[in-house]
Formats: C-alpha cells, structure tokens, sequence
C-alpha cells in the first residue's frame, strides 16, 4: 500500500511536492486552471500543518529551454488561488546553479514554484544525478501528479527513491476512485471510449471486458470496428491495421456477456471545418468522400438507453471532433447524459472533461480525473512508477 501524507511529519521541513501544472496556457495566462486548483488541498494542508514547500512541475513538451514554456503564468495563478506568495524564478532548470541558490534562500513557511522540469534533457532520462539535485531541495517528497505517474522521471519516480515520500490527497483520491472501478464496482458497470484510434485502447479494453457490462464506442475508433465487420466508412479514419484486434474484441465481449454498443449513424462531412455542410448517414454505410466527425441523433439515443440503470460509468475519450463545431454535439450530450446518471461516474481524458466542464454540471461527476493516460495505464493493469516508488 502507499504512503500517504498522515504518515509524513512535515513540521518545519521543506517538502518536495511534484504537481501537475501542465495547464493550457494563452497570451500569457492559464486558460483552463483545473489541474492547478486540484492540487490545492494537498498544499493547503502541507502549509498548515508548517512545511516549507518547494513545487515542481513540467509544461509541454519543450526540447530543452524554451520562453512559451516558463511556467511564470502558472505561479501567478497558483498565486491567485492560494492568496499567498509563490515564489518563481524564471532560469535553465533543475540542473542551474541559479535554481539551486534561489532554493536555498527560500524562508520558512514559503512556497516556490520551480522552473519547468522538461527544460533538462535529464528529467525524462531518470538521470540519476538531476534526481540527487532535485532530493537535496528537501527532507521530504510528496508525489501529487497523478497524470506523470505513469512516467518514470526524475522529478517522479527517481526522488521519491531517495527521500521519504508519500502520496498527496489528489493522488490519493484517483488511485481510490480508479481502483473502485476494477475491484467492486457496483454493478450494471458501463464504459465509454471514445478517440481516434483502436491501438490507444486495446489494453484498456482488454481489461475492462473482464468487469464491465456495457461498453460504449465513439470517436473515430468506432470506424475500425464497423470496417472490422464490412461496414463501409468513406472517408473516415480506419486503423487497417487493427481490423484483426477489433475482430477479436468484438468476440471476446461476446463470449464474456458484454453488450457493446457502436454508433449506429454518424454526421458526416467532406472535410474537417467550423461550419461544414453536414450529412447524417449509417456508420456502416458512409457514402465515398465523406468521413465520420461524430455520433448522429440515434447513436445518441441509444447511448443514453444503453446507460439507463447503470450504477458505475467510466468516460475516456471523446466521440466525435469535440474541437470542431458542429462535431463536438455528440460529446457534449454525453457529457450531460452522465453528469445526470443517478451512478458512480468517473470521467478521464482532456476533451470529456473538458466537455463535462461545459455542460456545467461537472460537481455531479463523481470523480473527474486528472490524468488520461495514466487512468488508462492503471486499469490496464500496468504498474505506475510514481506509484511503486511511494509503496512501503
């Protein structure tokens, strides 16, 4: 079992804590800040109880040290949200002398937010060296970014070999909600997946053909499983591929008693635009041309029948272009449909939740997790390394 923070003395200790603040940012300014705000329980409660936190975080994927990716927007938020000051630094990294100096100054009681872990080549690498600098910041770790624990980085799974270290309320409270979902989910149990492709999904099929009851398919994933069974798609996107896998899946939910429901009809359009003429026809009968961008009318419906009466849902993915109108109808009516359900929902995966966030019902969902791939992992059943390196 991992550790938590009720087994960390942190008075008057500095704390490592890793965040994940990697949040859109534009012109300047954060634009979605739902991740930052999900990590301040975990550091209002550090602070209270008189840790000096020290918090880092990665921002894109830069190559090296980039402007667009300093992570100064993002203090100044956290600054806003916490009505305290974060102290920032803008610099090369983990790695800098500068970093290092402007570390060792911080008072008691302060809270500074690091610059961009991705800014050192090493952070990926697990470098062992840019592990010792991070673990020398701090007497404690505290690991609360459930969206990189399925990385084995530095900042992630190499510090938390080092100090003692523990998993804080955010990473805590998915690993809770996700593990409900595979060892007692209270039944009927119905999945959504949605996205663009078979291949991203195999594993968390897989997995979940073996607790679920109802599996819903959207996205244009669906496609590889209508051209599966000699649907005609068009135009749209097909995983030739994977024709075999779908197959495959497809008997294996059979065989287990899962009902799986694909979209019956698609709105259908020429080429992927704002404001594109738009025809609905059946998903297995797309006219040469014209591609699949979302459910049609009757596949919502009859996604909404298939989830009456459910008691545990899980949404990954969405189902249809989600930022593209007219194409994002289909996840957004979803996305009202579950925050309605009288069930244990827990919705994963940037674009459902962004969608669940539109509907504005998003204090109906159970649980809204943090980290889409990470969810995914861990219910395949694969081992998280920021995880394993907190267990003991």
């Amino acid at each position: 079992m991992f550790r938590t923070l009720e087994d960390l003395d942190v008075k008057d200790k500095r704390v490592l804590v890793r965040v994940d603040f990697n949040v859109p940012i534009r012109d300047g300014q954060v634009v979605d800040d739902t991740r930052i705000r999900a990590a301040l329980p975990t550091l209002e409660a550090l602070a209270s109880r008189g840790a000096t936190l020290v918090l880092m975080s990665h921002l894109g994927r830069p190559k090296g040290v980039e402007e667009g990716a300093r992570l100064r927007p993002v203090a100044t938020r956290l600054e806003e949200l916490l009505g305290r000051n974060v102290r920032y630094l803008a610099c090369d990294g983990p790695g800098s002398q500068e970093q290092q100096a402007f570390v060792a100054d911080a008072p008691h009681g302060s809270v500074t937010l690091l610059e961009n872990t991705r800014f050192d080549p090493r952070e990926t690498k697990n470098d062992p060296q840019l592990a010792r600098i991070l673990a020398g910041y701090a007497d404690l770790y505290v690991d609360d970014a459930f969206g990189s624990a399925h990385r084995a980085h530095a900042s992630t799974e190499g510090v938390a070999r080092l100090l003692p270290s523990a998993a804080g309320h955010l990473l805590e409270q998915e690993l809770r909600a996700l593990s409900r979902l595979l060892e007692r989910p209270e039944r009927p149990f119905a999945v959504i997946l949605g996205g663009a492709k078979v291949s991203d999904k195999i594993g968390v099929l897989s997995s979940l053909l073996k607790v679920a009851d109802r599996i819903l398919i959207g996205g244009a994933m669906a496609y590889t499983f209508f051209a599966a069974q000699g649907g005609s798609t068009g135009a749209s996107l097909v995983e030739e591929d994977q024709l075999d896998t779908a197959r495959d899946l497809l008997r294996a939910a059979e065989a287990a008693g899962v009902r799986v429901v694909l979209p019956v009809d698609s709105v259908c359009a020429r080429e992927l635009r704002a404001g594109v003429a738009t025809e609905v026809h059946p998903s297995d009968a797309i006219p040469d041309g014209m591609m699949g961008l979302d459910v049609g009318p009757q596949a919502v419906a009859a996604f909404r029948e298939a989830l009456e009466g459910t008691r545990t849902v899980f949404w990954n993915g969405p189902l249809g272009v989600f930022e593209t109108p007219p194409f994002d109808a289909g996840t957004a009516a979803l996305a009202k449909t579950v925050a309605e359900l009288p069930a244990f929902t827990v919705v994963g995966g940037g674009d459902s939740v962004a969608a669940v966030n539109a509907s504005g019902l998003a204090d109906r969902i159970g649980h809204i997790s943090t980290g889409g791939g990470a969810a995914l992992e861990f219910l395949e059943g694969r081992t998280l390394p920021g995880v394993a390196a907190l267990e003991g």
